[in-house]
């Protein structure tokens, strides 16, 4: 379980294939804090660490997380926002995020305002997955506010302090994000879908 408030940037030093699987090596100032079998969201991806080398760990994706996910589009020196598991008793200052994406989404605009920034996505949304205004939605694994809710588009408002410690700072209009959706919102939808 995540909050969705992203505790610091890693970045992407090693990429191997072993058949279907893909192992990712971050380098992340909070490494010599994890132990093995430790759970990490990667851009809001929850993977478990398999390894561990001085300020390095590393990560395994499987194919259906690699079909479902951004994460097969990362590189060699990409950046990601990175979460550890929330410890039961914390506070809760984002919203409740599983670190199971729901599926991916593009940056379609991208626009400054004064002291913030407004990006719009587009999504699928024959998948069943909705949005709602002032709801909650996680993008890249960073919690947000929908600040304008459509059919299949959402924006939300980017402050300072996050758009400086996250990757929305590198974004650009075409990249592909990971969505995950509220998920009492998503129980709520399945219910309504039922009748």
């Amino acid at each position: 379980m995540f909050t969705g408030i992203i505790e610091t940037l890693g970045k992407v030093v090693n990429i191997t294939e072993d058949g279907t699987n893909i192992h990712f090596t971050i380098q992340s100032e909070f490494t010599h804090e994890l132990k093995i079998d430790q759970s990490v969201a990667h851009n809001g991806v929850c993977l478990t660490v398999v390894a561990i080398d001085d300020d390095k760990y590393t990560v395994t994706a499987i194919q259906e997380t690699l079909e479902k996910t951004s994460l097969r589009n990362l590189t060699v020196n990409s950046i990601v926002n990175l979460e550890r598991g929330m410890k039961l008793g914390d506070r809760l200052d984002g919203h409740i995020v599983q670190g199971h994406v729901d599926q991916i989404g593009k940056c379609i605009a991208i626009k400054e305002g004064k002291g913030s920034w407004v990006f719009t996505f587009q999504y699928d949304d024959s998948l069943g997955n909705v949005t709602i205004e002032k709801g909650s939605i996680t993008v890249n694994g960073t919690s947000l506010t929908v600040v304008n809710s459509k059919n299949n588009e959402f924006s939300v408002a980017i402050i300072p302090y996050t758009f400086e410690n996250t990757i929305f700072k590198d974004m650009k209009i075409g990249d592909i994000i990971n969505l995950e959706f509220d998920v009492i919102g998503k129980y709520v939808a399945r219910l309504q879908n039922r009748n």
